[in-house]
C-alpha cells in the first residue's frame, strides 16, 4: 500500500465501516444459513487470487498507443484472440486466449485497499463486523454438504492471506454461515509444498489425511513452474481429481517485504516493480495458468471445473514517480474458463488510459453471479437471517455474454 496516498483515507473507511455495521445490525441479526443448499452435483472451482492486483496495462489489457507514461515499458503482443492484444508478459497464455475468457471491465467503487477488494472479489459483497459474507468455497461447500464424498469440500493453499495492512475481515471464510464450512487451511515448510507443517479444520470428522496424502505423494511438474504457486496450481487439480470441490490458491500470502502484484515501486516493504513483473511474477502466472488449463482440458475436466484468476484490483494507469503503479479500482481484468463458459469470449473494455470502463462494466456482485451461474448454483438463493430477513447469494445478474 505504499506511501498510503491512494485516494481514500483509510481511517474515513473504517469509521465509514463502523457507522454501516452499526446500522446493518439492527436488521441483520445472526445468520441461520443457506435455504435448502442441496446440490451436490454442482462443478468444481479452482480460484486463484492472484495478490496484490495486477496490473491491467501490463498484463491483460495493454494500451500501446497511449503515452509512454501509461503505456510503461512492455510492448503488446498479439493473442489467439483475433483482434486482442496481451502484453508480452505473458505470451503462453496470449496462445491459449481462446481457452479462456477475459473481462476487461471489472471495476468497484469501494476503498481502493487491499482488504476491501480481497472481500469483493471472494465474497461478492462488503461485509460488516458482525456479519461476514461467506466466501465462494464456503457456499460451495454447503451445497455440497450433502455428497458422498469423504474429502473436504473447500481447501485454501498454500496458506490463507495474512497482513495486507489493515486488520479488517478478507472474505477467506465462512463467515455468516458457520465453522462447519470454513475452509481446509494448509501450511508448508520450506519451498516444498509436500513438507506440509499443519493442516487443520475446526470440524473434526473430515478426512484430512486425504487431502496431506494427496499433496504430500505429488510428482511436480516443470511447466508449472518452479514456484510453491506453480506447485500450488498442480495439487489444486490433484486435489479436484481426488473429490474437492473448491480450491483457492493465494498466489501470496501477503504484499509486505515479497515481490507481488502489488508494485509500488517505493523501495521500501512494497518495493516489487515492473521489473519485478518482467522478470518473476508475469513469469510465475503464465506457467501455472497455462500447464493448469492445458492438463484441466487434458484430463477431461474443464467442463466441470470453473477456472478464475482475478486480483482484488487493478494499477493506476499513470506511472508514479518511481516507475511503479499504485492501487486503482476504477478498472481491471480477470480470467474465467471452464465449466461451459466461452473461450475467447473479451467481456468490456476500458479507456483509452485503462482507468475507466469503457462499456459492460461488470462490478464485483456480477462476477460472483457468474461464478455461482457458471458452478450450478443459483445466484438469487437466499441466505435466511434470524429476523426472517434474506438476501441473495449475489446483488446483480451474471455477465449474460457468459452464462
Amino acid at each position: 500500500m505504499g506511501n498510503g496516498k491512494i485516494g481514500f483515507d483509510r481511517r474515513q473507511f473504517l469509521k465509514r465501516t463502523a457507522v454501516s455495521t452499526a446500522g446493518v445490525c439492527a436488521f441483520l441479526p445472526q445468520v441461520k444459513g443457506i435455504e435448502s443448499p442441496k446440490n451436490p452435483s454442482i462443478k468444481n472451482c479452482i480460484f486463484l487470487l492472484l495478490t496484490g492486483g495486477p496490473s491491467q496495462i501490463d498484463t491483460f489489457d495493454p494500451k500501446p498507443d497511449a503515452p509512454a507514461e501509461i503505456r510503461g515499458p512492455f510492448k503488446a503482443i498479439s493473442s489467439k484472440i483475433p483482434g486482442t492484444i496481451f502484453s508480452e508478459t505473458l505470451p503462453l497464455l496470449a496462445a491459449r486466449a481462446d481457452k479462456f475468457a477475459v473481462v476487461r471491465s471489472l471495476f468497484h467503487d469501494d476503498a481502493p485497499i487491499h482488504e476491501t477488494g480481497l472481500q469483493l472479489m471472494q465474497t461478492g459483497r462488503i461485509s460488516t463486523e458482525q456479519n461476514r459474507f461467506p466466501n465462494y468455497g464456503s457456499v460451495c461447500a454447503s451445497f455440497s454438504a450433502h455428497s458422498d464424498s469423504q474429502v473436504p469440500n473447500f481447501v485454501v493453499m498454500p496458506s490463507k492471506i495474512g497482513s495486507t495492512g489493515v486488520a479488517m475481515y478478507q472474505g477467506q471464510e465462512s463467515g455468516l454461515l458457520g465453522d462447519n464450512f470454513q475452509p481446509v487451511i494448509l501450511k508448508s515448510q520450506g519451498n516444498d509444498l509436500r513438507n506440509i507443517s499443519e493442516i487443520t479444520h475446526p470440524k473434526g470428522d473430515l478426512n484430512l489425511g486425504a487431502i496431506r496424502s494427496t499433496i504430500a505423494n505429488l510428482n511436480f511438474d516443470s511447466r508449472y513452474g518452479n514456484t510453491r504457486f506453480g506447485q500450488s496450481c498442480q495439487a489444486a487439480l490433484s486435489l479436484i481429481e481426488s473429490g474437492v470441490k473448491f480450491v483457492t490458491v493465494n498466489m501470496f500470502e501477503t504484499v509486505f517485504n515479497e515481490v507481488t502484484w502489488d508494485c509500488h515501486a517505493d523501495g521500501g516493504a512494497l518495493a516489487s516493480n515492473l521489473d519485478d513483473y518482467r522478470n518473476k511474477v508475469c513469469p510465475m502466472f503464465d506457467f501455472a495458468y497455462s500447464a493448469l488449463l492445458d492438463d484441466l482440458q487434458a484430463k477431461g475436466l474443464l467442463d466441470s471445473t470453473l477456472l478464475v484468476a482475478v486480483g482484488e484490483f487493478g494499477r493506476s494507469p499513470y506511472l508514479n514517480m518511481r516507475g511503479g503503479r499504485d492501487h486503482h479500482s476504477g478498472v481491471w481484468s480477470g480470467l474465467l474458463a471452464g465449466a461451459g463458459l466461452p473461450g475467447g469470449a473479451v467481456v468490456g473494455s476500458s479507456d483509452s488510459m485503462g482507468s475507466t470502463p469503457k462499456n459492460t462494466p461488470v462490478n464485483p456482485a456480477m462476477f460472483a453471479a457468474t461464478i455461482y451461474k457458471a458452478m450450478g448454483i443459483d445466484p438469487t438463493q437466499k441466505i435466511n437471517l434470524d429476523n426472517g430477513v434474506s438476501v441473495p447469494l449475489a446483488d446483480s445478474a451474471p455477465i449474460s455474454s457468459l452464462v
